[in-house]
C-alpha cells in the first residue's frame, strides 16, 4: 500500500514548478502596470530622453534656438536663452513642490510649483514678471474676471490661468500642435489645460523630436519628455515672449 498522496512525484514536481512560474509572471505584471502609472503620473520621470516605444536616435538631442533680438538686462545673452537658463536652473535645485500662499507673494527659494518656473525663468532675463501682471490685473481687471475673480497680488503671478491671460496678451501666440515640431524652441511657454499646468519648454529632444518640457508638478526629474507620456493634460497654450512686442509700459526690470 502506498502511503501519502497517489500522484506520481514527477507530477506533483511539474506542478509546482507551474505555480512558481505562474506567481512569477503575476508579480512581472502587477510590477510593470505600477512602475507604468507612476511614470505617466510624473511620480517616476523617464530617463532623459528615455521613451518606451520604438523612436528614431537621430532626433534626440538640443535642437538650436533661434535668438531673440532682446536682450533685456543686458547680460550679452539674448532673452530666449536666458529664459530657457532661468527655468533650467529651477529645475536643477528641484524646490519642494509647494502650491501655497505667500505674504509678498514669493515661496521661499527652496519651495514652489510650475508657476514659479515661468517667473524664475522670467527673472533670469531681467524681467519681473509679477510687478508686470499686478499691473495688468489692476489696469484691466475685466480682462483677468474668469482666471482672478478676486485680484490678489500675493497670488494671482502664481496662477497658471492669469499667466496664460497675460501671455496671450502681450506675447506670441503660436501653435498648440506638438506635431509641428519645428514651431516650437527653447524658451517658449507652454500652458495645459488653461488654468492647470503651465511649463519651460526645453532645448532637449526626444526620439520623436519632441520638446522636452520644464517643469515642477513634483516629480523627481523636472525637465522631461512630458509631452511624451501615455497620459499628459492637454496643450492649450504656447506662447514666444518677444519684448520688443510688448509696449514699454507693461515691462519692469527684475531688482531681486
Amino acid at each position: 500500500m502506498q502511503h501519502g498522496s497517489s500522484i506520481p512525484r514527477r507530477h506533483r514536481t511539474g506542478r509546482r514548478v507551474a505555480v512558481v512560474i505562474a506567481a512569477v509572471a503575476v508579480v512581472t505584471i502587477v510590477a510593470a502596470v505600477v512602475v507604468t502609472h507612476l511614470s505617466d503620473t510624473g511620480v517616476i520621470a523617464p530617463a532623459l530622453g528615455g521613451d518606451t516605444h520604438a523612436a528614431d536616435e537621430s532626433m534626440r538631442g538640443r535642437y538650436p534656438m533661434t535668438p531673440s533680438d532682446v536682450d533685456f538686462d543686458g547680460d550679452g545673452v539674448d532673452d530666449y536663452t536666458d529664459i530657457l537658463a532661468g527655468a533650467r536652473k529651477d529645475a536643477e535645485a528641484a524646490p519642494a513642490y509647494d502650491d501655497g500662499y505667500y505674504q509678498g507673494g514669493y515661496p521661499p527659494a527652496d519651495r514652489g510649483a510650475c508657476t514659479d518656473v515661468v517667473w524664475r525663468a522670467f527673472a533670469e532675463a531681467g524681467y519681473d514678471l509679477k510687478a508686470m501682471v499686478d499691473a495688468d490685473v489692476a489696469a484691466h481687471p475685466a480682462d483677468y474676471a474668469s482666471a482672478a475673480p478676486a485680484p490678489d497680488p500675493n497670488i494671482d503671478f502664481r496662477r497658471t490661468g492669469v499667466l496664460d491671460v497675460f501671455l496671450s496678451k502681450y506675447a506670441q501666440t503660436l501653435t498648440t500642435d506638438t506635431s509641428d515640431k519645428a514651431a516650437w524652441q527653447g524658451g517658449d511657454i507652454v500652458v495645459f489645460e488653461t488654468t492647470r499646468h503651465i511649463g519651460v519648454v526645453s532645448d532637449q529632444r526626444d526620439g520623436d523630436g519632441l520638446p522636452f518640457i520644464i517643469h515642477n508638478m513634483g516629480q523627481r526629474q523636472r525637465e522631461n519628455d512630458y509631452l511624451s507620456f501615455r497620459k499628459h493634460m492637454a496643450v492649450t497654450g504656447h506662447y514666444r515672449f518677444d519684448a520688443s512686442q510688448v509696449p514699454q509700459d507693461i515691462l519692469r526690470p527684475w531688482n531681486g
